[in-house]
């Protein structure tokens, strides 16, 4: 399968909705319980400005999924630490593209100076944490019960992946 790697813009709203949705009605891999209107896209394109962010998109222009960094915390003390998100259409999971995107955007971080990537993810979401763990993310913390989604209780595993030290930036 061949595809390329497109800056998220406002072309692509409906596709990258379309896929969060759902993960949405259909998993627990997104938290929330209730589909997104299509206006949601605005706080996605709000909260990626300055840092990478990127749609797959084969060669007939469907849309593969999305992937993006965002800031973990919006002060400059935690500049340095991005937060990942990265959702695929379900007929392409194992096809190799979360780890392309994921590549990509690993690069991107380590020429902006980000040295820590951290990733949220759902206690039940077995195969993105084997996902992460397989691409040098370590567990990190464990939130037990702070979740409920249609009647379950879920813990959120945060997960980290170091890119390099602080101490290695320049002053």
């Amino acid at each position: 399968m061949k595809y390329c790697f497109i800056p998220i813009g406002p072309a692509h709203r409906e596709p990258v909705m379309a896929i969060f949705n759902y993960y949405i009605e259909h998993s627990m891999a997104a938290y929330r319980q209730d589909a997104l209107p299509q206006e949601a896209f605005d706080h996605i394109l709000k909260r990626i400005q300055g840092y990478p962010a990127y749609v797959a998109q084969a060669d007939d222009r469907t849309i593969l999924g999305f992937a993006f960094l965002s800031a973990h915390k919006e002060i400059v003390e935690f500049s340095h630490t991005a937060d990942f998100t990265c959702f695929l259409h379900p007929d392409k999971l194992g096809a190799g593209v979360g780890s392309a995107i994921l590549g990509k955007l690993e690069a991107e971080a380590k020429k902006d100076g980000i040295t820590n990537i951290l990733a949220s993810i759902s206690s039940f979401n077995e195969r993105s944490l084997a996902f992460h763990e397989k691409h040098g993310f370590k567990q990190c913390g464990r939130f037990c019960g702070v979740g409920k989604k249609n009647g379950r209780n879920f813990e959120t595993v945060w997960m980290q992946k170091i890119l390099f030290c602080i101490s290695q930036l320049p002053a």
